[in-house]
């Protein structure tokens, strides 16, 4: 015992004799501050950058959820004390995407992410003013003094947003909320339109017509037949569409004889933006089958592409940034190539949805996709005048 004491003390007394101290583990580490995102115009550089609570830790980096490969002159990576860094040269569109970072050492990891949104170049311009826009379509004139309105209709897939779109342009000219016109259940994804219904807009000379949503079971949904029906003027207000019969000259409401007051003057594809990759070749065949015929009727066509702020971070926080987005424009091509329309036929537009107040910059992209469907519209009817005058 009085040996062991001794050896003990001894040791104490002599540094070469003492037991080694563990090596005390370094702190896990954490983020003090996390990557930010970042919006950058095409060219510019731009810095991703955050702070840790220890500089004790190996670092990793990478893009879209792969290892960033670094390239000489385009990307730096550091760390200076407890900050780290990420700089890439002359943002390309190529650089846009989720960058994550992750730290690690002996006592854990940690990662965080942000996004580079990359801005191209504005391709399309449009006037975030809505009153000159406004004005000019209230006192808009038909050139035909036979037509008392202007007519559209809206067809597309359940939940693409046509109900909404009324709503939002009712919302526009009639200065309140308007929410009256049903709209497609996102849970169920069946639609609330089972009539050929009509919807003025305000007191200016305009109609929407609004129809059942296109499915890929030929039991539901409208019939195609029923839409190019309602084109040529064959269907009644307030008609209630059966999916699997279609209006025909045997139906007592069949209208038989029909006027250009009782025919559509412009066709509008509804297409989801966040939706558009997933949708059904059947449902895309159908429209495609309603846009020609509509084309040999000669009835101007546009495309309505809806919740563009879905797909796009840059647009769902500034819509007038919206013909600056990459990925924006990839829907529209998207768009074009799978129903066989031009780009310049396609208007990228936002509903109201959660907002409860104006915005002026919603309503003027609104107005814009509008304004160029009311002109397509009066050109119809001005081409179909001159025939009927031709022909007498």
């Amino acid at each position: 015992m009085m040996s062991s004491l001794f050896q003990f003390l001894f040791g104490l007394q002599n540094p070469a004799r003492r037991p080694p101290l563990p090596v005390p583990r370094p702190s896990s580490p954490e983020f003090v501050t996390v990557l930010a995102d970042k919006q950058v115009k095409e060219g510019e550089d731009v810095t991703l950058q955050c702070q840790t609570n220890t500089g004790h830790v190996t670092v990793t980096w990478e893009k879209k959820d792969q290892k960033l490969c670094c390239v000489e002159g385009k990307h730096r990576t550091g760390k200076e004390g407890s900050a780290i860094f990420l700089e890439i040269k002359k943002a390309e569109l190529g650089d846009e995407g989720k960058y994550t970072v992750t730290i690690q050492n002996s006592s854990g990891s940690a990662s965080c992410s942000a996004m580079i949104i990359v801005e191209i170049n504005e391709w399309r311009t449009v006037q975030w003013k809505q009153d000159p826009m406004i004005s000019a379509l209230k006192n808009f004139r038909i050139s035909s003094g036979d037509v008392r309105e202007l007519r559209f209709l809206l067809h597309g897939p359940v939940g693409a947003g046509k109900s909404s779109i009324i709503n939002t342009i009712k919302t526009i000219f009639e200065g309140h909320q308007f929410i009256n016109c049903l709209t497609a259940s996102a849970l169920t994804g069946e639609s609330f339109t089972t009539k050929f219904e009509k919807f003025n807009v305000g007191d200016v000379p305009f109609t929407f017509y609004d129809v059942m949503g296109l499915e890929v079971n030929e039991s539901k949904g409208v019939h195609p037949d029923d839409i190019i029906n309602a084109l040529k003027g064959h269907v009644p207000n307030n008609y209630e569409f059966k999916a699997c019969t279609p209006i025909d000259e045997d139906n007592r409401n069949y209208i038989l004889n029909p006027t250009l007051n009782n025919k559509i003057h412009c066709l509008v594809s509804v297409i989801p933006a966040d939706k558009i990759s997933m949708m059904e070749e059947e449902v895309i065949q159908k429209m495609r089958t309603i846009r020609a015929a509509a084309s040999k009727l000669g009835i101007p066509q546009v495309v309505f592409m809806t919740r563009v702020d879905q797909v796009c971070t840059m647009t769902q926080k500034d819509v007038t940034k919206l013909y600056q987005s990459r990925k924006i424009k990839e829907k529209m091509t998207e768009c074009s190539n799978r129903l066989g329309v031009t780009m310049n036929c396609i208007f990228p537009v936002k509903n109201y949805h959660e907002e409860t107040k104006p915005n002026e910059q919603l309503n003027s992209l609104m107005l814009e996709a509008f304004t160029q469907i009311v002109h397509s519209a009066d050109d119809f009817l001005k081409r179909n005048s001159n025939q009927q005058k031709t022909v007498e």
